[in-house]
């Protein structure tokens, strides 16, 4: 009996221990700690309606570079990625972006081009242009930020915030736009500007992006990204009579969107909030 008596004690001191702590606390004990001044710790996101960790995902994405001035170029890819947990990933993407001539030329390229040519026909001016061709890149992904938007009523859309940091491999195609005298005389009603032989190089940059993924379903993410890639090349050569072995920086941005499936299944939720 007083074996029995003893164990019924030490239970009972455990479950009062487990009731006490701040992981079994319940919502009117958190409250109370609150009245009483103390700090109760809280999981800003309970719940999650999208878990990541120990999933695939592969997103194809459309985008454009807006901050190439000469020449226009619209991409297309596919991101592919790992996510070891919720907030660390590791990933890769592979871009394209198709070379259409002439077409790709923005209108200060030609703009340039013919007030060099106005202004003194006998110098010889060439404005240089880059065209990313291919891109490739391995990066680190994490994701600090997990949120909620209540939107209208009881809908609720789920969402992350991304960077990621890595290296990648451009190849690109760099061109020399110049006066054509030849289109000048047999199609007035086009920029006589033309282009020269391409020159294809492989430039090897460093790889930055921001981004952020919009939790659609459970196996479906809308996801929209700006990536840089930072690379080192030659300084731009407007007069060929003149080179130089100057250095600069160039980033290429991209800004892309993309639909995100993730697989395999994630384990049926309780609850969507």
């Amino acid at each position: 009996m007083t074996s029995l008596r003893s164990l019924v004690a030490g239970t009972a001191i455990l479950l009062g221990m487990a009731a006490s702590s701040p992981a079994a606390a319940s919502p009117a004990q958190d409250a109370l700690a609150e009245l009483r001044g103390e700090t109760v710790d809280k999981d800003v996101v309970q719940n999650r309606f999208f878990v990541k960790s120990k999933r695939f995902e592969i997103a194809p994405v459309l985008g454009i570079v807006p901050n190439n001035p000469m020449v226009k170029r619209y991409t297309g890819g596919v991101l592919v990625a790992y996510h070891f947990s919720e907030t660390l990933a590791v990933g890769g993407q592979i871009i394209y972006s198709p070379d259409l001539g002439n077409s790709d030329l923005k209108d200060l390229t030609n703009t340039l081009v013919q007030i060099a040519h106005n202004g003194s026909s006998d110098v010889q001016f060439q404005q240089p242009l880059d065209k990313l061709r291919l891109g490739a890149t391995f990066s680190a992904n994490w994701i600090p930020v997990y949120g909620k938007i209540n939107l209208v009523g009881e809908t609720v859309l789920n969402f992350d915030l991304y960077g990621s940091v890595g290296l990648g491999m451009l190849s690109i195609s760099k061109y020399y736009a110049i006066y054509s005298e030849e289109i000048a005389l047999t199609d007035p009603s086009s920029p006589p500007v033309t282009l020269d032989t391409p020159e294809n190089v492989v430039r090897v940059p460093l790889n930055l992006a921001l981004g952020a993924d919009f939790f659609l379903t459970q196996t479906l993410a809308l996801k929209v990204e700006a990536r840089s890639y930072i690379y080192v090349d030659g300084a731009p050569q407007y007069d060929p009579n003149r080179p130089t072995t100057d250095k600069q920086v160039y980033p290429v941005i991209i800004a892309s969107a993309g639909l995100s499936m993730y697989f395999p299944k994630m384990p049926t939720r309780i609850s969507n909030f």
